[in-house]
């Protein structure tokens, strides 16, 4: 059986999942009942004193597709709305009662030294066993000076992790906001203040649908709508890239990563561990389904490391690093073409009409004497693009096959048309 125990920023847990800092782990009995589903950890939901908290009502707006599946949720709900004392007492009560288990808190303070120490020694007398720093809230927070309006200025950045650094001796996690132009300043700002660890990514900001009736965004409070934090699986794209960019960065690729972000399944935990996370956060996947699902990413992440004869999650950390690279970098040379399953094919003809209308006019087709349509491809028009196996309906009925050729690994900068000339 693959051992699914971690380590990250030297705290040992049962295995890497832990639910984020959110509405699930706002109080004892939600964690208690995480615990009892198997969760290795939580983030306890942030933490702050000063100014108080009043939460709005409603929180959440959501994004369904054609089928009413959620895809990704926005929230307006800003950080713990509860007595900070109360926080801290629970904090102590669920570590006595689990010790195996990892507490993580959160928190959050204005841009000033005494108030992020001060706070951050009371959370860590708690009990816990780091110390989250919510530099990514997109809402409500950042419009008192703190959250994203911390996590997008570097310098901030910087200065507030050294500042708990110098507060508590235990780990800290400094949480970035996607809200930037470049992440990789975020982590090497996080890096130089002594952070032992990056959590990302905090939630998107987002507008996510406008109410026709009541022409104000959603979720609305009395009548009126705002920008707030996307989260879910539409995101997991924008976490892999930003996560993958850290991993392999040399100035951030010895600092641990907690990757937040549309994790829902193994599969998901299995993506961000092979770009190179040493644990996962999950918080929209529990809030849509329960906390139960995480027997499921528990079985499941253990079968694909015993089926790939991985003994440990770090056996294959990080292995997708090596081949993720800059557009440059990719080889020009290779190439592949469509090709139809003509025993699979149900004669739906969208592969026909995406190419045809949207593409490069690749796929063609006959008419038999009995009126069955059969669709081929054009070798010489095909570019590879893969619209035609993603919109098919049959999985793989449309494949992908890569052409024999005996052409080198050719990169852009090094085709002869990007040569340097010599103008004398």
């Amino acid at each position: 059986m693959a051992d699914l125990k971690c380590t990250i920023a030297g705290i040992k847990s049962i295995n890497p999942f832990w639910l984020a800092s959110a509405p699930p782990t706002d109080k004892y009995v939600n964690v208690v009942r995480a615990f009892e589903a198997g969760w290795a950890g939580v983030v306890w939901k942030t933490l702050g004193e000063d100014p108080p908290v009043i939460n709005m009502s409603s929180r959440y707006g959501v994004h369904f597709n054609s089928a009413r599946d959620v895809i990704g949720i926005n929230n307006i709900e800003l950080i713990s709305d509860r007595p900070l004392d109360i926080n801290l007492q629970e904090i102590r009560q669920v570590r006595d009662e689990w010790p195996d288990r990892v507490i993580i808190g959160s928190m959050m303070a204005p841009i000033d030294e005494r108030a992020w120490k001060e706070l951050a020694i009371k959370i860590a007398e708690a009990g816990v066993h780091g110390i989250e720093l919510n530099l990514g809230c997109p809402h409500g927070m950042c419009e008192r000076g703190m959250g994203s309006s911390i996590g997008q200025v570097p310098e901030m950045i910087e200065r507030t992790t050294r500042w708990v650094r110098e507060a508590v001796d235990i780990p800290v996690f400094t949480k970035l906001t996607p809200n930037i132009t470049n992440i990789l300043w975020g982590a090497e700002a996080a890096k130089a203040g002594g952070a032992h660890a990056v959590s990302l990514i905090n939630t998107v900001n987002s507008v996510i649908s406008v109410d026709l009736d009541a022409m104000a965004p959603t979720p609305t409070v009395d009548g009126k709508g705002s920008h707030g934090g996307y989260c879910g699986t539409a995101v997991k794209p924008i976490a892999l890239h930003m996560v993958a960019e850290i991993a392999r960065n040399p100035e951030t690729s010895d600092i641990h990563i907690s990757a937040i972000g549309g994790i829902e399944n193994w599969r998901d935990a299995a993506e961000f561990i092979s770009l190179g996370a040493n644990g996962l956060q999950v918080c929209t996947a529990a809030m849509l389904y329960g906390f139960r699902i995480v027997d499921d990413m528990i079985d499941g992440l253990s079968n694909f490391m015993d089926e790939k004869g991985y003994k440990t999650i770090d056996d294959f950390r990080g292995l997708a690093i090596k081949n993720t690279l800059d557009w440059n970098e990719l080889n020009i040379n290779f190439d592949t073409k469509a090709v139809i399953n003509q025993d699979s094919c149900i004669e739906c003809g969208r592969c026909h009409i995406a190419c045809e209308d949207t593409s490069h006019q690749a796929i063609t087709f006959d008419v038999s004497a009995d009126g069955k349509r059969s669709f081929s491809v054009i070798n010489d028009d095909c570019v590879g693009c893969n619209l035609c196996a993603i919109i098919c309906p049959v999985p793989d009925c449309i494949e992908m096959q890569p052409v024999k050729n005996d052409l080198p690994y050719l990169t852009w900068p090094q085709h002869p048309k990007n040569a340097i000339r010599d103008i004398d």
